[in-house]
């Protein structure tokens, strides 16, 4: 399996003793275990730093909105009711907020709840699934968890989608399609023209999954493809997948939603779906940020700005950084990964390295605060320097 090793602690579980080993399922007991990282609290306990640079989950900056805290502090008082199973009122929200009806909608508990209603609805074991590599972990791990088989496509040499290569390898037939777009963690940007390339070559028979997670850091660049007008004229089945964890930033909890292309597709995830998987102050806070639509466009504008001084001092550094339209850089350290990221606790700082296979030397890091981007790049700066003592 070639998933993402900073993410799965793929090491093997002893169940012999237990006699579980027999019991499990074979695809079950090939997964790893995920791996979610550091908190801020535990690196600053064990290194005694002042302040925690943390850079490793892609979360945002300037927190969630003053509304959504306002909307939480109001309707902490029913923390006692269960939240409304349906999620009814997010719903109707995120349909005056898309334009999708919203009996196409359904959310989850996260983005990859919805992935793993996906897996559970619609995948058997020997199915195949077509998937981008690097990328999210979970595209890979929940049809793994089924059975499925997994075809990774990979990048270019120029680190952006390999159209080519999807075309080849929707050549043959394929149970489902995930992509996200743009991509994590290289960051790249999927084109207009490359989409529809792509969507044209994906068998007509399969279902399409687009992960947006990071749309709204590029859904204004004019080379970005409407997926929901172009998805509109297909025949198949499709869902769009979005959350409210980066521009939004309610990451801690934890809300994504889908936009389908039929309500069937809906009903048939309604059919795995957890009873009450969205807690009724995230319904709350959700809806709320939905009408802050200041408060995303100063976070993007952040973000961009950040992202650029960033992307030229590793440039100027010497290091190759993979052209970004999200919220992190993607870039070749030179050296094992894993170690630079290790040296750099010490400093305060968390990044995320990657061990995909032919990645061992790239990291991700998150576009935070100034502060936080600052500390970092001292920080690197300062390990550079010892290693050319």
């Amino acid at each position: 399996m070639a998933s993402d090793a900073a993410i799965f602690d793929t090491a093997d579980i002893d169940m012999g003793k237990q006699g579980l080993r027999n019991l499990a399922r074979a695809a079950s007991r090939s997964l790893g275990v995920y791996n979610a990282g550091l908190s801020a609290d535990s690196v600053q306990q064990k290194y005694g730093v002042a302040h925690v640079a943390k850079l490793a989950s892609n979360e945002n900056p300037l927190g969630a909105s003053p509304q959504v805290v306002a909307a939480l502090q109001a309707d902490a008082r029913f923390s006692a009711v269960y939240s409304d199973a349906s999620s009814a009122a997010l719903r109707r929200a995120l349909a005056e907020h898309t334009g999708v009806d919203a009996e196409n909608i359904v959310v989850g508990n996260g983005s990859e709840d919805i992935l793993h209603m996906l897996a559970l609805a619609f995948l058997n074991p020997g199915d195949r699934v077509v998937t981008l590599m690097p990328s999210f972990g979970l595209h890979e791990i929940f049809p793994r968890m089924m059975g499925a088989e997994v075809t990774l496509v990979g990048v270019n040499a120029h680190r952006r989608f390999d159209v080519e290569a999807w075309e080849a390898a929707l050549s043959t037939p394929a149970k489902m399609v995930i992509f996200s777009n743009p991509s994590n963690p290289v960051g790249c940007m999927l084109d207009k023209q490359g989409f529809a390339r792509i969507i044209d070559a994906a068998p007509q028979d399969c279902l399409l999954a687009i992960d947006e997670a990071y749309f709204e850091y590029c859904e204004s660049d004019p080379d970005y493809p409407d997926s929901l007008r172009i998805l509109a004229e297909q025949a198949r089945p499709w869902i769009v997948l979005r959350t409210f964890s980066k521009a939004y930033g309610l990451a801690g909890l934890r809300v994504g939603y889908g936009l389908a292309s039929h309500p069937e597709l809906v009903n048939l995830l309604n059919r795995v779906r957890t009873p009450f998987n969205i807690n009724r102050c995230a319904q709350t806070a959700a809806v709320a940020a939905l009408q802050d639509k200041r408060h995303v466009i100063d976070s993007i504008a952040l973000t961009t700005a950040q992202r650029g001084m960033m992307a030229a001092e590793l440039a100027a550094l010497g290091f190759d950084v993979a052209p970004s339209y999200a919220n992190f850089l993607f870039f070749d350290c030179g050296r094992p990964s894993s170690e630079l990221a290790r040296r750099l606790l010490a400093y305060g700082v968390i990044i995320k390295p990657w061990r995909e296979t032919g990645y061992e030397n790239w990291i991700r890091v998150t576009i935070g605060s100034e502060q936080d981007n600052r500390q970092f790049m001292d920080s690197l700066k300062k390990l550079l320097a010892e290693e050319a003592a």
